[in-house]
Formats: C-alpha cells, sequence, structure tokens
C-alpha cells in the first residue's frame, strides 16, 4: 500500500430485484424496526443536522465549490461528523465535494482493516495515509508524560500538508462542543490563557482553513448517534496506559455539572460566544490606558436623607464640598426600563385593585 491510497469507491448490491415469495413464511412476520428507522433516531439526526447547518450558516463553513476534507479517525465524532455533512450535502442549497481522510499513525494493534472497509461499503471517497509518526512520539515524549499532544501536532502537519496537495478547501474536525468547553478549562486552569478551540480557524501559514461543524453538539447525542448507527468504532487507546490525562479530569467536571445543573454547559458556551473585552484585564484586547471622563453638566445630588462630612478643614483643603447637597428623589436620572408608562401603571394599580385574597396555609 502507498503512502496515500485513494480507494474507489465500490456499488453496493441492489436488492429491489428479490422477490417476496424467496423468504420464508415464518421468517415474514413483523420483526421490530431498525435503530436507525426508529422515530428516536430520525429525531436526532434532525437535531443534529439542524446544529451542523447552524454552526456552518453562523461562521460560512462551506461554501459554494469548496471540497471538505473530513478527518476521520474512526471515533464517533469524526463518523459522526461525516454521516451528517454526507446528509447535508445531499440537501444542501450549494453544491460541494467530500472527501474522507484518516491518517494510519502505525500504532502497535491498529486495526488498518476497518475504516477502508467502511468507507468503501459506503461508497465514500476517501484517502487512508500512512506515516509512523507513533515512533516519533515515542522518542521524544519523555517516559511518563502523556502522548496526545505531540501526536496532535504531528498529526495535524501531515493532515495540512495533504490538505493543499489534493487542493481541499477546507478542513473539517470532529471536534464538538464539548471539546471546546472542556480545553477552555484547560487553557484556563493550567494555561493562563483564556482561549478555546475556534469554530473556523486559518491556519497561522494561512494556507488552510480548519472548521468544527459539531461546534454547537453535545457529546452525548454524538454517543448516542453513533450507537444507533452502528458505526465500527476504533477505540484511542492503542499509546498505552495515559490515566493522568488532564482533560480526562475536566471532562468528568464537565459531565458532572452536566448531570447537576443541565444547562450550565449551555450557559458556559453562550458565555464563549458573548465576550466583553471593557470588562476583563487583557491590555491588547482593550484600551484602558486611553479611558477618559466625559462628563456634562447635570448635577445628580445623593438621593438619601443625609450627609455626614467628617473633618471639614480637611474636605476644604481638597476642595470638596463640605456640605453635599441631598435629594429624595429626582425621575430625570431615572432610566427609561426604571420608569414605568402609563399603560404600566394602569395595569400595577388593576392589580392593586384585584388582589388575589391570601390564604393561610395554617387553616
Amino acid at each position: 500500500m502507498t503512502a496515500a491510497t485513494l480507494f474507489t469507491p465500490k456499488t453496493t448490491p441492489e436488492f429491489d430485484d428479490i422477490s417476496v415469495d424467496n423468504i420464508n413464511d415464518k421468517e415474514a412476520t413483523t420483526e421490530p424496526p431498525l435503530s436507525t428507522e426508529s422515530a428516536a433516531f430520525r429525531k436526532l439526526q434532525k437535531k443534529l443536522r439542524r446544529q451542523v447547518s447552524w454552526a456552518i450558516r453562523d461562521f460560512n463553513m462551506i461554501e459554494d465549490g469548496d471540497v471538505v476534507m473530513v478527518c476521520v479517525s474512526g471515533g464517533k465524532d469524526s463518523y459522526t461528523l461525516l454521516d451528517i455533512l454526507l446528509l447535508l450535502k445531499r440537501i444542501a442549497p450549494i453544491s460541494f465535494d467530500i472527501v474522507a481522510v484518516n491518517l494510519d499513525q502505525k500504532q502497535p494493534g491498529y486495526p488498518e482493516d476497518i475504516l477502508p472497509a467502511y468507507l468503501n461499503e459506503q461508497g465514500i471517497a476517501h484517502y487512508i495515509l500512512e506515516k509512523d509518526t507513533y515512533s516519533i512520539v515515542k522518542s521524544v515524549v519523555p517516559e511518563g508524560k502523556t502522548y496526545c499532544s505531540a501526536c496532535s501536532r504531528l498529526r495535524r502537519g501531515s493532515l495540512y500538508g495533504f490538505a493543499k496537495q489534493i487542493g481541499a478547501t477546507k478542513i473539517a474536525l470532529g471536534h464538538h462542543r464539548d471539546d471546546m468547553l472542556a480545553t477552555f478549562f484547560l487553557n484556563l486552569f493550567h494555561g493562563g490563557t483564556l482561549k478555546s478551540m475556534p469554530p473556523k480557524l486559518l491556519s497561522d501559514d494561512k494556507q488552510n482553513m480548519l472548521i468544527r461543524p459539531l461546534a454547537y453538539v453535545e457529546e452525548k447525542d454524538i454517543i448516542e448517534y453513533a450507537k444507533l448507527k452502528e458505526f465500527p468504532i476504533i477505540p484511542c487507546n492503542l499509546c498505552g496506559s495515559q490515566t493522568n490525562l488532564q482533560r480526562a479530569i475536566i471532562n468528568d467536571m464537565l459531565r458532572e455539572w452536566d448531570d447537576a445543573h443541565p444547562q450550565r454547559l449551555a450557559s458556559i458556551f453562550k458565555a464563549m460566544q458573548n465576550v466583553a473585552p471593557s470588562q476583563l484585564a487583557d491590555r491588547e484586547l482593550f484600551d484602558f490606558e486611553q479611558l477618559s471622563l466625559d462628563r456634562d453638566d447635570n448635577e445628580r445630588l445623593f438621593e438619601g436623607d443625609n450627609i455626614q462630612a467628617g473633618q471639614a478643614d480637611s474636605l476644604a483643603e481638597i476642595g470638596l464640598p463640605v456640605s453635599p447637597k441631598t435629594q429624595t428623589f429626582n425621575p430625570k436620572f431615572m432610566s427609561e426600563q426604571q420608569h414605568p408608562s402609563a399603560s404600566d401603571q394602569a395595569v400595577e394599580q388593576n392589580r392593586t385593585t384585584q388582589k388575589i385574597p391570601t390564604i393561610n396555609p395554617i387553616i
């Protein structure tokens, strides 16, 4: 097998000509629907299709004429990404092509026949790249350290170059919403930076565009979808025991939060899309040095009962008033949201006149 082998999709057999007479009467009884024919599966698939469509639209991930290189590792995420993109390709209002690419990194025991068999069976154009990055990672990573970071960098470099070689205009990765949240907390807890995985990224050399169409998709939905589709999953445990991964610890934390507070992760992800630079402390992101007052002539008096001014002489030396005035209420300084309109006042008055009688719970 060459370093980059293009597998020609095989045509799937047709079953239209199979006669009902050929089926045994005992086997002709009503059978339960397949997992992919159930209403639950169709509902889940529709949800994923909608979320992926939103991400593509919101970040302009795929355009007319694109060649999207989908990186397929054999895990649930990349299988789901490929499946949903192929579904959208058939119904999208634009025309784009999809090619699947897998990098066989020569880990010991890697089942190299599983992915080609699946992709051929599905009729998906694909490449299998063979490169022994495993030996490189083992030689450069100290004993006891995790391999994931070095392995990821080597894999990314190989895929970047190959995407340009075949003319792919977008590189689609299978990272989902929970991956983005975990990366955010990894950087927050261990990296001292406030950043995550962006849904769309231009590589540093500006030669490749990365997209993450699963950015809005929750991992638990992907797990259920992969189970119903019965994807031939290749586990990522071929590098030996890597139990002390910080990412695994963060993922456990996120799962505990999701179980105890179902809306917490959604709120955190929404916060990542609603950044207020002036409310943080990054001097490169916001110009704090140039902030200056721009006061007008309107004087807002303290709204209260009294002001006690101590050490009057010292206040006078600074040039501050010794007897500041007070006011009880000045509607001029009430915001429009706080200021009730005439209709709101009428509704409030109506409420007070039609009070619901309070029932003593003891009775």
